[in-house]
């Protein structure tokens, strides 16, 4: 019975094979035919083998599935390939928010760009070329920042402003009191706080005054001699108003034991743009013995901590062994030299940005995209703001183009270049206050791309 199941069977079988003989799934090619394509063979090389096998792979169940046809598998892979080996993507900041933490915080100038792309090969970062023996790492971007805050006897660069503070708070305060007023226990960000990084690091904390003031007198009644230092930290990301007082640096400088100022967004030297965000230069010489700091915000270089003040702390902290847990790479280095000795970085030249060249640009940019779904491009006044921590409350005289507020996603979702605006009273506005204009017509090319799509 089974020999006749199986002979019976096997004329159904082929049967099946010949009724099904033209299905495109029995042409689908092999994976090292398409990958063997000569359309391919750049993208190898660029992207790397992996990312490559992974589109063709993609590509080749969409043509067992019936979406492509066998003779097209290398074309629309080579279509789905990404244009750079690595997930991020550019996006143009529309938004308004010129240190927008969500899109990397603040973009690098051309010229750090070009730093990033020397130091990617072999460079002297330790290596003194006229002697060939080892060097000081970060000899010359030390240098720069030296002379960018001339009032700081010595300088350090760490990894990221909250690693400066950890590494201040690890080296003097490690099982010793760090003095705080209780309206600076702020939260930096994704759920980080000030307290828990100071105890972290093996600090006990002593709160001074309440959540809306403090007096001199409140720190002068907590320094005893376990007491390592007073430590003053600006809020930066919100705003304490009415019935409050603080104490200056200038004032707690009269306190027997040192000052350290964490500034945080990075501001070297008063701005007039800002007048009430705290700056380096300003607390080093109202007396703050250290000032700790945010590269990659109001600075406008790459994510970096910056130390600064006397120079015996300064170099204390760069021989504490965990300075070595906390050190920048050569990159970092490399955009942060560019950053303080190149033209305007991108952040500063957002802040200084006329508001009548903002407006005028709005108004080509609207004439450029024109008619879209549901209305037509139109030039308005708007209102920036600093972002990324810095001057809370200050609004920056901008200027945008209104769109239909329908077109904020599929702007956001474009596969070349993304946009990101934001929407307000029921409009899509495209702020140019952090668009370079170089860009403009980019940006007006893709909105009229997406736009024609969605009509």
């Amino acid at each position: 019975m089974g020999e006749r199941h199986r002979r019976g069977s096997c004329p159904a079988l082929g049967h099946a094979d010949s009724v099904h003989s033209d299905d495109p799934r029995r042409r689908t090619p092999r994976t090292d035919a398409v990958l063997a394509d000569p359309l391919l063979a750049e993208p190898r090389t660029r992207l790397g083998e992996g990312i490559v096998k992974r589109v063709v792979a993609d590509t080749l169940d969409r043509c067992r599935a019936g979406e492509v046809a066998p003779e097209d598998v290398a074309a629309t892979a080579y279509a789905a390939l990404p244009t750079y080996a690595v997930s991020l993507r550019r996006v143009f900041n529309a938004t308004g928010v010129v240190v927008h933490t969500n899109l990397g915080r603040a973009p690098l100038s051309a010229a750090a760009v070009e730093a990033l792309t020397v130091a990617a090969g072999a460079t002297d970062v330790e290596l003194d070329l006229a002697t060939g023996r080892r060097g000081r790492r970060g000899r010359d971007t030390v240098a720069a920042l030296a002379a960018a805050v001339p009032d700081a006897g010595g300088v350090h660069v760490v990894n990221n402003g909250a690693a400066a503070l950890a590494l201040v708070t690890c080296a003097l305060a490690a099982g010793r009191v760090v003095v705080i007023a209780r309206g600076e226990l702020v939260e930096i960000g994704d759920g980080f706080r000030i307290p828990e990084l100071l105890e972290s690091v093996g600090a006990r904390l002593r709160e001074v005054g309440t959540t809306n003031r403090v007096r001199l007198a409140d720190y002068e009644a907590a320094i005893d001699d376990d007491v390592a230092f007073v430590l003053k930290v600006h809020p930066s990301n919100f705003l304490v108003s009415g019935f409050t007082s603080s104490v200056p640096v200038r004032e707690l400088a009269t306190l027997p034991v040192p000052v350290v100022a964490d500034i945080g967004s990075g501001l070297l030297a008063p701005h007039p743009r800002l007048p009430d965000e705290p700056s380096a230069a300003a607390a080093l010489k109202e007396g703050a013995d250290l000032v700790t700091a945010s590269g990659d915000k109001l600075l406008g270089g790459p994510q970096c901590g910056l130390l600064l003040g006397r120079a015996e702390l300064v170099e204390s902290l760069r021989r504490h062994p965990f300075a070595r847990a906390l050190r920048v790479d050569k990159l970092t280095l490399a955009a942060l030299e560019a950053t303080l000795t190149g033209p305007v970085p991108p952040v500063a030249a957002a802040l200084a940005a006329d508001p009548v060249a903002l407006r005028a640009r709005a108004e080509a940019l609207a004439a450029a995209i024109g008619e879209v779904p549901g209305g037509v491009a139109e030039a308005v006044d708007s209102t920036a703001a600093v972002g990324g921590g810095g001057a809370p409350g200050v609004d920056l005289p901008s200027a945008a183009v209104a769109l239909p507020a329908a077109l904020a996603e599929p702007l956001r979702l474009d596969p070349e270049l993304p946009v990101v605006g934001r929407v307000e009273r029921g409009r899509l506005l495209l702020d140019l206050v952090a668009v370079d204009p170089a860009d403009d017509a980019r940006v007006a090319a893709v909105v009229r791309r997406v736009a024609g799509a969605g009509a």
